[in-house]
């Protein structure tokens, strides 16, 4: 079957057709989906049975394999490229991430080369007498951005945000080890795509600590604005899991949140590797 690229009806996501994972990909089929994933910002492909091996051999043909700090602790045994993403306990001990992402965020933005993407293979998704739970929300920057009035685009096109690991707002305060391995950054609040060039907004509330040249009170609340406007229902995608889904997401364009609506004796179990990004411009 030839690929198939099939929008949803929102501003951004594709489901792609026509692809099995467990097989090797020829080039021109690979072009198509990484075109795909470029313009649409999520794609995600159904009914897949793949390896921990074949997932990162796929990972690996968008870029390197970036490691997360959570697969440290919690990393598919043999594959350490994968992170454990689960609720589940097992020996009385949690066998994954538990509680990841639950707040609008891009993936490690306080890093000096953020990811490109990220890509989550569904094992286990939690069901209640037939009801689908853990949606993931997806909202589109680019389309935000593109909403914008001029007035405020000229306000705040070349101007970068600070991102303070040690400063951003989590639940849990970090280590000192992780707060030396992330010193402070600054990003561009508008980055423009390194593959289609499209703009988008690098905007986010917990991780923005500051703009440059702007006070921090005016500061904090442009974040707070720029934020709000990005996650409106008319940018967003949710994307509703199935056992099998393979599902990745572009880290410039696109934000993203867990919806934490289940809890023990629902199950969800989810496999996350990550490319490597570059500078953002």
């Amino acid at each position: 079957m030839p690929i198939q690229i099939i929008p949803t009806d929102a501003a951004l996501g594709a489901e792609i057709r026509g692809a099995d994972l467990a097989q090797p990909l020829d080039d021109a089929d690979f072009a198509a989906i990484e075109r795909a994933y470029n313009d649409y910002g999520v794609i995600f492909f159904r009914d897949q049975r793949i390896t921990p091996p074949q997932q990162v051999a796929f990972t690996r043909r968008f870029g390197e394999i970036e490691f997360n700090i959570f697969g440290e602790r919690w990393s598919v045994p043999g594959s350490p490229e994968i992170v454990v993403v689960s609720n589940a306990i097992e020996e009385g001990r949690p066998i994954g991430v538990r509680r990841a992402g639950e707040n609008w965020h891009s993936d490690m933005c306080y890093t000096a080369r953020p990811p490109r993407g990220t890509m989550l293979y569904a094992l286990e998704i939690p069901d209640l007498c037939g009801l689908t739970l853990g949606d993931t929300e997806f909202a589109s920057a680019a389309a935000a951005w593109d909403a914008l009035p001029d007035k405020l685009r000229q306000r705040i096109d070349g101007r970068r945000a600070v991102f303070d690991f040690a400063g951003r707002k989590r639940a849990f305060p970090p280590t000192q080890t992780e707060i030396d391995r992330n010193p402070p950054v600054t990003h561009p609040i508008v980055r423009s795509h390194p593959f289609t060039g499209r703009k988008c907004l690098y905007v986010m509330r917990d991780d923005c600590t500051g703009i440059e040249g702007i006070a921090a009170e005016e500061a904090e609340a442009l974040v707070a604005a720029l934020a709000d406007h990005i996650v409106k229902p008319a940018f967003i995608y949710r994307h509703q899991w199935r056992q099998g889904d393979l599902l990745m997401w572009d880290n410039c364009t696109v934000q993203h949140r867990a919806i934490q609506d289940y809890d023990l004796p629902q199950r969800r179990l989810m496999y996350r590797t990550t490319m490597g990004g570059a500078v953002p411009m």
